[in-house]
């Protein structure tokens, strides 16, 4: 093959992985954002039960203040 042919195929094949590596970074960036979305979600469920066990924890007794205590 011609320099030139030679060229032309490595310039081919440059366009073909340059149009996969695009395909991979398309879904890479929307798995990025689902797990953004993901983490999110857990964040806000985590606050939520942090709260409900502060509350939990304010309705308990105080040690000793029951009466029965050594």
């Amino acid at each position: 093959m011609s320099k030139i042919d030679d060229l032309a195929e490595r310039i081919e094949r440059l366009v073909l992985r340059h149009e996969e590596l695009q395909r991979t970074n398309g879904l890479l960036e929307q798995q990025l954002t689902a797990l953004a979305a993901e983490r999110d979600s857990l964040r806000s469920r985590l606050a939520a039960a942090r709260a409900r066990i502060d509350v939990l924890l304010e309705r308990l007794p105080e040690r000793g203040s029951n009466g029965g205590g050594a």
